[in-house]
């Protein structure tokens, strides 16, 4: 997983998420980019989104909030008003006082319209409130709300938020072009952090690259040469498809740059001439012989 943060932050459950996110290096971890503390203006309004995390599968809007109680229980979350911890209003560290649905919803609402103004509303955003206990307490979520497109999380570890991005994973396709990313990079003024598109590679997102939505990145330079590098390689293995055999008069006399050798070019032309004449005559002989010995 490429993690970019645009901003540092103090909040504890932030920083937690940015820990688990950077740990996912394995190769059965989740792969994709995140954004951490990026905005979006939309609508004539602001939305700050605590992560946004592209995979090739999917797109993810993650709102992040601490629980500050020492004490486990059921987290009561409604769409609206305040959350509850065992019937009392939960202490949590939150951007605003905002049910955590309501926020994941309006933020991913958002995302999701403005993709869509840019052609890439086929693509289904989800959104998760990840609730991260100062305390190892155990927690269970009681969400007042079924979407499948939203989801409440509680965890001190990173594996739950794992498994969810392992279900997204299985049961939806590749979604997400490299090119997607970069144009989802660029429309959120975060170009600066646009990972090189070898990188997007490795993490799965497909290509082919259009090297123009990374001008004006600091990925610029890497994107340019690896498209150079992209068609070196192809003109190497044409050349190896094509590669005429060791005989060739191209080959035995090959052309000189810079120089003009009337001996060698008609050494050339004379052993081609040569070969068709043996490749004629070898056609003759076959030909003769069928019709003199062929059947009727």
């Amino acid at each position: 997983m490429l993690v970019q943060v645009q901003d540092g932050t103090d909040s504890f459950a932030e920083r937690s998420l940015i820990d688990w996110l950077s740990g996912w290096g394995t190769v059965d971890s989740p792969h994709g980019v995140a954004i951490l503390n990026c905005d979006l203006r939309y609508d004539n309004e602001i939305h700050h989104f605590d992560a946004v995390v592209w995979t090739p599968t999917s797109c993810v809007v993650i709102d992040v909030a601490g629980l500050r109680s020492d004490q486990g229980g059921t987290l009561h979350v409604p769409l609206t008003g305040r959350s509850t911890l065992n019937g009392v209003r939960a202490d949590l560290e939150a951007a605003d006082d905002r049910s955590l649905l309501e926020r994941s919803r309006e933020h991913t609402f958002a995302m999701q319209n403005w993709l869509a103004a840019r052609g890439l509303g086929q693509r289904m955003v989800h959104g998760v409130a990840l609730i991260v206990p100062f305390q190892p307490v155990p927690v269970q979520i009681d969400q007042k709300v079924q979407d499948p497109s939203f989801d409440v999380i509680v965890g001190n570890d990173p594996e739950r938020l794992r498994h969810y991005f392992g279900v997204l994973a299985e049961r939806e396709s590749h979604r997400w072009t490299a090119n997607d990313v970069a144009a989802a990079f660029r429309g959120l003024g975060i170009l600066a952090y646009l990972p090189a598109p070898q990188l997007l590679i490795d993490e799965g997102f497909l290509g082919p690259i259009d090297v123009t939505r990374w001008h004006g990145s600091p990925a610029q330079a890497e994107a340019e040469q690896y498209a150079e590098d992209l068609a070196e390689m192809e003109r190497l293995a044409g050349a190896r498809r094509f590669r005429a055999p060791w005989y060739s008069p191209w080959l035995l006399y090959p052309r000189e740059t810079g120089d003009i050798d009337f001996g060698r070019a008609v050494m050339r032309a004379l052993y081609a001439l040569g070969i068709f004449v043996a490749v004629a005559w070898v056609l003759w002989f076959v030909i003769t012989a069928f019709v003199t010995y062929g059947p009727g």
